[in-house]
């Protein structure tokens, strides 16, 4: 990565340190059949709608258990509370209301929460565990000791929202990525240029990768350079499941930066 050059003009540089991103670039290109587009057009109680929704509800359970447990709420009751909205939202029909919804999934869902939660302690009932069945796999949280972590945050639970938000959103893009170059046998590869995305003072430089993968510099450069353009492209994907329309990728993508620089 060139450090010397700054971002053009329709480029936006990430606060993660994932260098620029384009905005305005091939915007529709992976706007297709997303998720969150297949929900706000769904006819009915469309199965696919149905899928496509539990689909984004496994992969954005996160923020919803950061945004109680921000709240003050115990981690047990945080895990009800997490398996009880979802559970109302896939089981009672409530593609509806979701289709009325003209924003992102993002502000869909925290709104949602904020009124099943309200609604919850008006009736002064127990939060049921999704009728027994576990919808989402929180046991994950647990068992990376993260149950603790987002009340210490000195910060307000909805900007503890907005960035796991964010932050599982690069999640996924990486994952997606680091499938595609072991599929490939790459995946040494993909380890040692995760390290450059960073880009900066301690971590390893292009040379010292191309030293330790016994590649040239230039080899190495332009790897990065394809790895890069691609994390970018699996961004946009990423993003396009979360938002209404292809011109929504662009507005979200910049938000998303600006709550990983806050």
């Amino acid at each position: 990565m060139n450090r010397s050059v700054p971002p053009a003009e329709n480029e936006v540089t990430s606060a993660t340190g994932f260098g620029p991103v384009a905005v305005g670039e091939h915007a529709g290109a992976a706007f297709t059949t997303t998720h969150w587009s297949v929900v706000l057009e769904a006819q009915g109680e469309s199965p696919a709608a149905q899928e496509a929704l539990e689909k984004l509800c496994r992969t954005y359970w996160r923020p919803i258990f950061a945004f109680l447990r921000r709240q003050g709420i115990p981690p047990e009751e945080a895990e009800d509370i997490t398996q009880g909205f979802f559970a109302q939202l896939l089981e009672r029909g409530s593609l509806s209301a979701v289709r009325k919804e003209k924003g992102r999934l993002r502000s869909y869902l925290l709104g949602a929460l904020k009124y099943f939660v309200a609604d919850e302690q008006r009736r002064a009932m127990a939060i049921k565990r999704g009728k027994g069945q576990r919808l989402v796999p929180l046991e994950e949280l647990r068992a990376e000791n993260r149950v603790e972590m987002e009340p210490a945050d000195p910060v307000t639970a909805e900007m503890i929202y907005e960035r796991r938000w964010a932050l599982t959103v690069l999640e996924r893009v990486l994952s997606r990525l680091k499938d595609e170059y072991r599929a490939a046998g790459n995946a040494a590869l993909f380890d040692s240029l995760k390290e450059l995305l960073p880009d900066e003072p301690g971590w390893p430089s292009q040379a010292q990768i191309a030293a330790r993968l016994g590649m040239t510099e230039n080899a190495v450069r332009q790897a990065f350079h394809r790895f890069r353009q691609r994390y970018q492209s699996l961004l946009r994907e990423e993003i396009a499941n979360t938002v209404a329309t292809p011109g929504d990728i662009e507005d979200e993508l910049r938000h998303l930066i600006a709550v990983l620089g806050a």
